[in-house]
């Protein structure tokens, strides 16, 4: 709870003490006369009254200024909740408009948002990092934190495809990623991008996932770095999300993997906190809003089934 505010706390300690009572008052200044004599007031006692008055008007404003300084703390607004969310940095554009749409229902509520690799997500997690939800590219990163006792509850959230990012005079077809002298970037091996890369490599075989990989120049730390690497031209193709090409330049050009070679990105959401804020993000990122959100921004959403 919000401490009390200085003008708040001083009317506080205003209606607690005692006033005197007016008639007290009175009374105090006035006592030692016989009420059966009708004598006119002396001058002395002319002035002992209007100092009287005074002091009785001066308690009742005293008292009612105290009694409006409390009902004005009693109104005020409970304090705002902060909630840090860590998300897949393929989720940059999707849990930014989801989240401005929370925090509108929520309007007591602030969301944090920090996104990057989901493995660097999870060890920062899992070195005290305070977040109240993880939203990850992959099931193993959550599955991590669960086995550190760290998840309170996981839902699943939206699965993504991959696609080879290319410039616009780039390669021409996924078999192209093989070619000698291609400059290939791939997301590292410990993040979901990078690992779901390999594994549509090695689908298509050994003997071309090994000459695809011979031309790796570098392995990026998430898959937005492994884009921008293209949209400089420092890279002749890249293998990205699908979600991840719908926010590259105009001169990026997307090329379908087939099918047979295609893997499947499965995001789970999980709650870290038990906060009030992080169960209402977490119940609106599952909503009929949330997918909707999602599937804006190239994501399959999945809803709340695990």
């Amino acid at each position: 709870m919000r401490g009390v505010s200085g003008a708040c706390a001083g009317a506080s300690g205003a209606g607690r003490r005692r006033v005197p009572a007016a008639g007290g008052a009175i009374e105090a200044l006035g006592g030692g006369r016989d009420r059966g004599v009708a004598a006119r007031p002396s001058g002395d006692a002319l002035r002992s009254r209007r100092d009287a008055v005074r002091l009785r008007v001066a308690a009742a404003g005293a008292l009612a200024v105290a009694t409006l300084g409390l009902g004005a703390c009693g109104d005020s607004e409970e304090p705002t909740e902060t909630i840090t969310v860590f998300a897949a940095a393929s989720l940059t554009e999707a849990f930014g408009e989801l989240a401005a749409a929370f925090e509108e229902e929520h309007p007591r509520i602030t969301v944090r948002l920090s996104f990057a690799g989901s493995a660097t997500l999870r060890t920062q997690i899992l070195e005290g990092a305070p977040a109240a939800v993880f939203a990850s590219a992959s099931p193993d990163e959550v599955a991590t934190l669960d086995a550190a006792g760290l998840v309170i509850e996981e839902l699943a959230l939206a699965t993504n495809t991959l696609v080879v990012a290319t410039g616009a005079d780039g390669i021409e077809a996924f078999e192209d990623l093989a070619l000698p002298g291609l400059r290939l970037v791939l997301a590292a091996e410990d993040v979901p991008a990078g690992r779901y890369a390999r594994k549509s490599l090695a689908l298509a075989g050994d003997d071309f996932a090994g000459r695809v990989l011979a031309n790796v120049r570098s392995n990026e730390a998430n898959v937005r770095a492994t884009l921008a690497k293209v949209e400089l031209g420092e890279a002749d193709a890249a293998i990205v999300y699908a979600s991840d090409f719908r926010a590259a330049d105009e001169g990026v050009r997307a090329i379908a993997i087939p099918e047979r070679f295609q893997v499947a990105a499965a995001y789970r959401i999980a709650l870290l906190s038990e906060s009030a804020g992080a169960r209402a993000f977490l119940a609106f990122a599952t909503s009929p809003e949330g997918m909707a959100t999602l599937a804006r921004h190239g994501f399959t959403a999945v809803g709340v089934t695990p």
